[in-house]
């Protein structure tokens, strides 16, 4: 069943070939089997998401309607509260929280029929490009165990990846969907900022978080989204729009499409990744595709505009976690003081005390105007080169990362790891839809992705392109071997 794509079990289980109890018991026995060797869940829901799968079933057989999602397995990042479950954000902070309300995208999933498997890793309050951030456990990738999977959403694309299930949830704020898939040889969808609601998803930087689906094929994260893509009445920044219609946006054609590349902003792509981006478009002009540059020289402020930005955010978000309204609370304490210091430093990272020292200095008096305010006037102005760019070409289409998956430990300088963002950070700043599919394997064998990022709203055009590159590699990526 693992080699089934998510559309394809839905219609067998709509035929009668396969129950959902089969279907969810497959991959519970896949994640028994195989998860001590990856560490992609934190917490899997056997007895839940075969009680779901059960009720499925009996739907099913009294000839109920089925929803979109019907019979399929689906994980969800651990930043994403599911009722009655503990949502830890891979944090010792939160290993006593349990979720006292539905995140909206969970309860649309439900709604649509899919099983709830379980939770997967991630960094620590979604801070990091590696996974290693977390404070529970460390994720492997299922191509190389000795490398990382990525991050933030490291255990959703790995489960992905080595088939523990077909579907999975991540959050992207810099790229913690797209990196990830790339480096785990899946697709990662980021949606237009506000596509989907982020009720019930903990905030590490509100204007930038997006949450987005990993998927083994451009279809099935089509079908995904016209699920969760909807307007939230909970989300202020829900866009006020119905879902739409991905699934039959995607005709399997490029055809006039004008793709812009910014061929100075990648002056300085090592050698093997420029070849697989070369490729790309060579596989995209063939299939009729224009290729032409457009200019997003602004880009290279974009690692820096971020990181004021997203963790002035932070540095605000997380002073809710105090150890007395949220969190886990410092036994040694004795003060109030005492309660939030040691607490906070007890409960957090190191990387997320770096994020948040980081933010709350750039908004301190004297250095606001200094830093954030100019910070936030470059977002504008990248905003406003790319739609400039866009008056030229239909998408954009980059590499995911420089480089693909390092080994776990490899990158110890901060300033290296945040550079493994350098070419998704600026679609969140700008908040615009963007796709990581599957190009290729490196020589020694690891999966190397391309980015397609649209204008903001045009998230079907996107798939579109993405779906249609996939075709023409000739259809969904490699199951990593040790997984088959």
């Amino acid at each position: 069943m693992h080699h089934l794509s998510a559309i394809e079990l839905r219609e067998k289980f709509v035929k009668g070939e396969l129950t959902a109890v089969a279907i969810t018991s497959h991959f519970l026995n896949r994640i028994e089997q195989y998860d001590p060797q990856i560490k992609a869940f934190l917490a899997v829901f056997k007895e839940s998401a075969l009680k779901q799968a059960q009720e499925l079933d009996a739907r099913k057989a009294k000839g109920e309607p089925l929803g979109k999602l019907a019979g399929i397995p689906i994980a969800i990042k651990d930043n994403m509260h599911v009722f009655g479950e503990i949502s830890t954000c891979g944090s010792k902070f939160l290993t006593n929280y349990k979720a006292p309300f539905e995140s909206t995208v969970v309860r649309l999933l439900k709604e649509a029929g899919a099983v709830i498997i379980g939770k997967t890793n991630m960094d620590e309050f979604a801070m990091g490009s590696s996974t290693e951030n977390s404070a529970l456990q460390l994720t492997y990738n299922p191509w190389n165990l000795k490398c990382t999977p990525g991050g933030s959403s490291g255990g959703s694309a790995a489960a992905v990846a080595a088939r523990l299930c077909p579907l999975a949830l991540g959050s992207d704020t810099g790229g913690s969907i797209r990196q990830p898939a790339s480096l785990c040889g899946v697709v990662g969808f980021k949606p237009t900022y506000g596509r989907v609601s982020r009720f019930g998803l903990v905030a590490y930087a509100s204007s930038f978080d997006q949450i987005g689906p990993l998927a083994t094929t451009s279809k099935d994260a089509a079908l995904v989204m016209e699920v969760i893509g909807q307007h939230c009445k909970k989300d202020s920044t829900s866009i006020p729009e119905g879902p739409q219609n991905y699934l039959g946006a995607l005709n399997g054609s490029v055809q006039g499409t004008k793709i812009g590349v910014p061929w100075k902003f990648l002056e300085g792509l090592a050698p093997e990744p420029r070849e697989h981006f070369d490729r790309s478009l060579e596989l995209l002009k063939k299939n009729g595709a224009q290729i032409v540059e457009v200019d997003l020289s602004l880009l290279t402020n974009s690692l820096a505009t971020y990181y004021i930005l997203a963790t002035a955010e932070a540095s605000t978000n997380l002073a809710r976690f105090d150890g007395i309204r949220y969190g886990v609370r410092s036994p040694d304490a004795k003060t109030l003081d005492e309660v939030y210091d040691k607490s906070k430093e007890e409960g957090f990272g190191k990387e997320v005390k770096r994020r948040i020292l980081l933010g709350t200095f750039v908004l301190s008096a004297g250095y606001q105007d200094a830093y954030y305010r100019k910070a936030q006037k470059m977002r504008t102005l990248i905003i406003n080169q790319y739609k400039a760019a866009y008056k030229t070409c239909d998408v954009i289409a980059t590499p995911v990362s420089p480089f693909a998956a390092f080994e776990i430990g490899s990158i110890k300088d901060p300033l290296q790891m945040y550079l493994e963002d350098i070419y998704t950070i600026s679609i969140n700043i700008a908040g615009l839809p963007a796709v990581s599919v599957p190009s290729g394997l490196s020589r020694d064998g690891k999966p190397i992705g391309l980015q397609i990022i649209g204008p903001q709203k045009h998230d079907t055009l996107v798939m579109a392109v993405a779906d249609a590159f996939e075709k023409g590699m000739g259809g969904p990526f490699a199951i990593p071997p040790a997984y088959k």
